[in-house]
């Protein structure tokens, strides 16, 4: 897979292989990379995801590791195998998880997957952030810095941020780490955000510095995906 083409990842939050085979189907002449999470991996397999490499389709794998550095170290290589373009695992892992990591994917005899730290997941708010770490936790703006910046000196080439994160960390971190923006959702769109509680038009994340913008259901469950998927990277043109 090149760089060209609009920054957007269509994510495959279908529970059954065949709904997300025929989404692909739809999508794949004009969409060239598509998410797989853990629902669709644990149904589908590996097999789907060489599936998608095989059409020369990018696959952001989602699995979020986070595990010891060992047990990572062994994802990682698995999933490079499978030539996913990009693994996500979760920054709160910690440095030692983050560095095997990286070496694990400089190892892989394919070319390396990009490593994206997740900092705080977008269906968390300030309320739900508190309760997870306790009284002394910092807000979600600096817990995300916090761990992001730790996960770029420790070898991530990028995070998994909220559109409302994008613009601070950006400033904090500067041009190089790709920053992947999940909760993309148009002002046209009538779809569910099922639990997102931080989302952002597609607009505003580019305009703040994101990378990447991940669309899920505003795409997927429009009765005409792919021209959902079309009016969205006309939405973009004047940001490319």
């Amino acid at each position: 897979m090149d760089g060209l083409g609009p920054p957007l990842i269509v994510a495959l939050d279908h529970a059954e292989t065949r709904e997300a085979r025929t989404c692909v189907s739809i999508l794949e002449s004009a969409a060239r990379r598509f998410k797989v999470g853990s629902v669709l991996f644990t149904r589908a397999g590996p097999s789907f995801v060489r599936e998608l490499v095989d059409r020369d389709l990018g696959v952001f794998l989602d699995l979020k590791l986070h595990d010891t550095p060992a047990t990572v170290t062994g994802a990682v290589t698995a999933s490079a195998d499978l030539g996913v373009e990009m693994i996500t695992l979760h920054a709160a892992g910690g440095r030692a998880m983050i560095e095997a990591a990286r070496g694990a994917a400089d190892r892989a005899a394919a070319k390396a997957p990009k490593l994206l730290a997740v900092t705080v997941l977008t269906s968390l708010d300030e309320a739900d952030w508190a309760r997870v770490s306790g009284a002394a936790a910092r807000a979600i703006p600096e817990a995300v810095s916090a761990l992001g910046g730790l996960a770029i000196e420790a070898g991530a080439d990028g995070l998994v941020c909220s559109a409302h994160e994008v613009a601070r960390l950006r400033a904090e971190l500067g041009p190089e780490p790709l920053l992947v923006v999940p909760g993309i959702r148009p002002a046209w769109s009538t779809s569910d955000h099922r639990g997102q509680s931080r989302t952002a038009a597609p607009q505003a994340a580019l305009r703040d510095g994101a990378s990447w913008l991940v669309v899920g259901r505003a795409v997927t469950a429009d009765p005409d995906p792919r021209a959902a998927y079309e009016r969205i990277v006309a939405d973009l043109e004047e940001f490319r």
